[in-house]
């Protein structure tokens, strides 16, 4: 399990959301096609309801969605440098995380965790291994989609802090220097631990939800 939960009426519109996509790319019946377009209607009123976000917008965003739903993979470098952290600070919200993102279409997921590294601290590294898979529910700032993310533990190797367009700082913290803010669902402090962990005994299995 994760260690925070997302409000159940976010559970309620995301699933009805996902039924609903995956109900019209099967369906060749119009009539069909119409109960699922309301489906999504409503899914969209329900983070409407419940957020600052208007259904309008939600309902645009869902429509937009083909195929089967599926959740989002976010990928996480977790970089060490001697016993400190690599963080990044957003410039979306000022809360720290491991550097990271979204993986695209046609990644290779560690090169993605690489890639983000770098655009958003200028360091270079190496994915080595997984440390884990997590559920990834993201509520604070809510988004509209169910995630999976997977946290790499990655050699630092080289590179100088160098902050982004998305990142107004870079740093390294020790485990007891941990800042009091971080980024939303970005890293949460189960994240953090795991990696300390695996950093003080590598032959720990990898973590997964």
């Amino acid at each position: 399990m994760s260690d925070t939960k997302g409000p159940r009426w976010l559970d309620w519109a995301r699933e009805i959301q996902a039924l609903a996509q995956t109900g019209r790319h099967y369906s060749s019946d119009h009539f069909q096609t119409q109960r699922y377009a309301r489906l999504t209607a409503i899914a969209a009123e329900i983070m409407a309801e419940h957020s600052q976000l208007p259904a309008p917008r939600a309902a645009r965003v869902f429509e937009r969605q083909k195929g089967y739903a599926t959740p989002r993979v976010d990928v996480r470098a977790a970089v060490f440098r001697d016993d400190e952290l690599l963080l990044v600070r957003e410039a979306s919200d000022g809360g720290w995380t491991m550097p990271g993102g979204w993986a695209d279409v046609g990644d290779v997921p560690s090169r993605a965790a690489e890639r983000e590294a770098l655009e958003e601290s200028g360091f270079r590294v190496k994915a080595r291994r997984v440390i884990g898979v997590y559920d990834a529910n993201r509520c604070e700032p809510m988004e509209l989609f169910h995630a999976f993310k997977i946290v790499f533990l990655c050699e630092l190797l080289g590179g100088a802090p160098t902050p982004s367009e998305e990142t107004t700082e870079v740093a390294f913290f020790g485990r007891d220097e941990m800042p009091a803010v971080f980024s939303g669902e970005r890293t949460r402090p189960r994240h953090v631990q795991d990696a300390f962990a695996v950093l003080a005994d590598p032959s720990l299995p990898t973590v997964f939800d």
